[in-house]
């Protein structure tokens, strides 16, 4: 190969990594847009129940005179949900330089690669009627690993608690939005964060907004529990049952990918295993590193996660009332040494000939059906598994891309529960235990309409390869 082919190739794969680079940054500045524009659509939520209640009649003006208190309200819960968020965004430590021109995804287009940006709907942050799903497809970079390992480590003791305390943003009397406020609680960040410099964003990035402040319940709140009870300690009992004599000198390993906010992997941990909770969301990513690196006690911040529907709401008061996060200080919580949250798509990542055979467990709950091809995701999970490694999972069938109709490029196969099963036989697992656990997920509990799955909760066991077991019997 001659030098000049040899400088070409490197050229090109320089451009394609600038490339891939760009369109990562402009996929996270669309997610940043998409938190700072949280409290700009909601106001327009409002204003438009008033406007709705300015053309009633005036004898049923008369008889829901109490609406117009009720819109304030609302104002000034958004207004609080929006304080948490700006402090959360302000802690943010991009991975990505977000300063560098983006302007060459509008003039360049990969011809090498089949990666996606964030500019689908996928259904992974709907309303808590249609879907449970939290694995955004929002991003993902060329090097989903360099990523990982650009993103914070939690461990314990080695926490960054430095939280940031807020005041609360005003209201006018008029009724305006907090969003005339957002200057001055951005003063003094960087300028990726200044409010001007934000584009316009689509509804539905606002809606995965809301979403990660019912996820924040699910995860971090008191009112969290019973979810939580419901989908987390199966799974942390049956982690105990499998491993009753864990070392603190040489603890076992956990793999969580789907992470979410990292709850479920924060108590992994602190049942002695070294865990690692995989998450490909930024939305979600920027929020978890929030709560577990800047978090200073118990109960710091007090969200709204239930105002932006008025629908089957039992009360005006149950809609509008307070939630308290988090429940436990996670740096207090007693985590093992080796706690860590890694960002990147969970295929791109542990598809890694490294990573074979390296963890004693892996947990999916609610995880199994956002793949494309839930055939590779039980694949790479076979691989990951040391031989008599054990996957314990819970969740349903719902397909995270089966309504993505009319795409070319995007595939989704769907396969029933038998054939599930069927297929991790085919990769060397057996089924040990085997149940289905009623289980909702981010659902209001005050709310007149409970969506609830009939989850499969299994734990299949990989059997120990052929070779490992001649060589075993040979020595």
């Amino acid at each position: 190969m001659s030098m000049m082919s040899i400088g070409s190739e490197e050229e090109e794969e320089l451009r394609r990594r600038k490339l891939d680079e760009a369109l990562e940054v402009k996929s996270l500045r669309r997610i940043i847009s998409a938190y700072l524009n949280y409290p700009e659509a909601s106001e327009e939520d409002v204003k438009r129940y008033e406007l709705s209640f300015q053309k009633l009649p005036l004898s049923h003006k008369a008889l829901l005179s109490h609406l117009p208190q009720k819109f304030q309200q609302l104002r000034w819960c958004i207004s609080e949900n929006s304080v948490f968020i700006f402090q959360m965004l302000q802690a943010f430590d991009p991975p990505l330089n977000m300063s560098q021109d983006i302007d060459i995804c509008e003039h360049e287009k990969l011809k090498t690669t089949n990666k996606h940006y964030g500019e689908k709907d996928a259904r992974s942050c709907q309303s808590e009627e249609k879907s449970h799903h939290h694995s955004i497809d929002e991003a993902k970079s060329v090097d989903e690993k360099d990523v990982a390992r650009r993103l914070p480590e939690v461990k314990e003791n080695k926490l960054n608690v430095t939280g940031i305390n807020g005041e609360s943003l005003s209201v006018d009397d008029a009724g305006g939005s907090c969003v005339k406020n957002m200057q001055q609680e951005f003063s003094s960040s960087p300028d990726w964060l200044d409010p001007s410099l934000q584009s316009h964003v689509p509804m539905v990035d606002v809606d995965k907004v809301r979403c990660i402040i019912r996820n924040i319940v699910r995860d971090w709140a008191p009112e969290g529990k019973i979810e939580r009870d419901q989908c987390y300690k199966p799974i942390l009992e049956e982690l105990e049952s499998q491993f009753p004599n864990r070392s603190a000198g040489s603890p076992p390993s956990c793999l969580v990918p789907g992470a979410g906010l990292g709850r479920l992997a924060l108590e992994i941990s602190c049942l002695g295993f070294v865990c690692q909770g995989n998450e490909f969301s930024y939305y979600m990513m920027i929020c978890s590193s929030y709560i577990l690196n800047y978090t200073q006690v118990a109960g710091e911040w007090t969200i709204y996660p239930w105002i932006h529907s008025n629908c089957n709401a039992l009360s005006d008061r149950d809609q509008l009332r307070p939630v308290s996060m988090p429940d436990i200080h996670p740096a207090s919580a007693g985590i093992t040494e080796g706690f860590s949250m890694c960002g990147g798509d969970f295929v791109e990542v542990y598809k890694d000939p490294s990573q074979a055979g390296t963890w004693d467990a892996v947990v999916t709950c609610f995880f199994i059906d956002t793949a494309h091809n839930i055939v590779e995701y039980i694949e790479i999970i076979s691989k990951l598994l040391k031989d008599g490694g054990v996957w314990i999972n819970l969740g349903p069938l719902l397909y995270h891309f089966a309504d993505m109709y009319g795409q070319e490029d995007e595939m989704s196969v769907e396969l029933s529960l038998e054939e599930v099963k069927r297929v991790a036989f085919h990769y060397g697992f057996e089924l040990e235990k085997e149940k289905t656990i009623e289980a909702t997920y981010t659902t209001n509990p005050r709310s007149m309409m409970q969506n609830r799955y009939f989850a499969a909760f299994w734990t299949m066991r990989k059997k120990a390869s052929r070779v490992a077991v001649e060589t075993q019997a040979t020595t």
